[in-house]
């Protein structure tokens, strides 16, 4: 049986963690996040390792939370929900802080918290095809944990667009709000990738960590303890709000959510 990720070493000291539930479009639940936060602090732990990509099998980059890890939240207790939510801030303050370089391979759709994976990574890559929603909003749900991060990466002004709207956009769109770096066709994924690694693996490993330092420290939005306890208690707040569960409720019944008005 396969694993729900997997991380492989190279010659080179390039350390790859691949998600692979491509059945559910690499969404992931409390397992795939314990399995990641994991995968990351071996990665980190390995003097070996030189860069990081994040990368996935299937269709999707990632779908976001799992719908079924999401039913067992909405009917979990506030303190459960809580201790829940801090293992995705874990997951995304790991990555974020990741020493060496980390690049984003994205082929494919990246929906809710898999934005929060991509804004993570220092580089991303996407292909054409892939496109980004930042959906929580349609399910009465936000992008709570995540918001640090997305907010550093593609600023104020558009987060407070795609927070409200959970609009889809194309991965051009992704490059022109600096959520992506570079959109390349779909055949040249993987060779983009590779050159950006090569790139990496020219400079000096100590000095690119330092480097990365500074682009955090000078960060206009860090991500304190404070601000990842209130992100925490906002989706704990949602998840087991009525109409949090109305929104799952209606997605997953596929019909309209009560705060539409029926015609």
């Amino acid at each position: 049986m396969s694993q729900a990720a997997d991380l492989a070493i190279d010659a080179r000291g390039v350390a790859t963690i691949t998600l692979n539930r491509p059945e559910v479009h690499n969404a992931f639940d409390d397992l795939l996040i314990a399995h990641l936060i994991d995968l990351i602090a071996q990665a980190r732990d390995n003097p070996q390792v030189k860069v990081l990509v994040l990368a996935s099998t299937g269709k999707s980059f990632s779908a976001g939370a799992d719908l079924g890890w999401m039913r067992r939240m909405a009917d979990a207790t506030r303190e459960d929900n809580i201790k829940d939510a801090h293992q995705l801030a874990a997951l995304m303050e790991n990555l974020n802080n990741f020493p060496c370089p980390t690049v984003a391979r994205i082929q494919g759709t990246v929906m809710g918290g898999g934005v929060g994976l991509v804004a993570c990574c220092d580089v991303a890559i996407a292909s054409d095809q892939a496109f980004f929603a930042l959906s929580e909003v349609k399910l009465g749900l936000a992008p709570a944990v995540i918001s640090p991060y997305v907010i550093a990466k593609i600023g104020t002004s558009q987060a407070r667009r795609y927070f409200v709207t959970a609009e889809r956009f194309t991965a051009i769109r992704a490059a022109a709000i600096d959520l992506v770096h570079e959109v390349v066709p779909a055949a040249e994924l993987e060779a983009k990738t590779e050159q950006i690694i090569a790139t990496l693996l020219a400079n000096g490993p100590q000095a690119m960590r330092r480097a990365k330092e500074l682009a955090q420290v000078a960060n206009p939005l860090p991500a304190t303890p404070a601000l990842r306890d209130y992100t925490i208690g906002v989706i704990a707040d949602l998840r087991a709000s009525d109409e949090g569960k109305e929104g799952l409720r209606a997605f997953l019944e596929k019909e309209s959510p009560a705060w539409i008005a029926r015609r």
